[in-house]
């Protein structure tokens, strides 16, 4: 495994920690989107939105880890043929995005929990509450939650639209940086 990033691809470290993230992105909108499916009160719901909750805890986590990565990894591996001044800046602009939605909605689901007074414990390890219970405030963080929640899906189908944009469209080696298993 490569830990520095090469001056035609990231490091398998990066590559890695950006495709499992995506992984856990699916589970965490899964966990949330099929709870609907069961029934108010059933084991089956509870257990999808511990899940959700779980996943949610695993995303803030794995971001700290793909932050010290990119740390790291050292500098970007630049894209060829290079992109104009603007779309360098939006691209820039559109990852401190995600980072954010990746950092934020998690920590506002679990300052929501710790609102509502609810237990949350990481595989069994019980996790602090951020803030004291507050039934009023921990439904304004819900609400901010899944707003943000909903915004993820236009980032990162954005994310991924570009990347294909680029690869198709622009030709450039956007998408290739970042591909599993490819060798330069």
């Amino acid at each position: 495994m490569t830990l520095k990033n090469s001056q035609d691809r990231y490091s398998t470290l990066i590559i890695g920690l950006h495709w499992l993230m995506l992984v856990l992105l699916v589970a965490v909108y899964a966990a949330m989107e099929l709870r609907d499916l069961a029934p108010k009160g059933s084991a089956l719901r509870a257990d999808l939105k511990i899940l959700h909750f779980l996943l949610g805890l695993c995303v803030l986590g794995l971001v700290a880890v793909r932050l010290g990565g990119r740390w790291i990894g050292g500098d970007t591996p630049p894209v060829r043929p290079p992109m104009p001044g603007w779309q360098d800046r939006f691209a820039r602009l559109m990852h401190y995005a995600l980072y954010a939605f990746m950092i934020v909605t998690p920590l506002l689901g679990w300052l929501t929990l710790s609102a509502a007074g609810k237990p949350i414990n990481l595989f069994g390890v019980a996790v602090p509450a951020l803030i004291g219970a507050d039934e009023s405030l921990s439904h304004q963080l819900k609400d901010f939650h899944e707003a943000l929640a909903t915004a993820g899906y236009f980032l990162i189908g954005l994310h991924a639209a570009a990347a294909l944009v680029h690869h198709y469209v622009t030709r450039d080696n956007t998408l290739v940086r970042m591909l599993p298993g490819r060798r330069l």
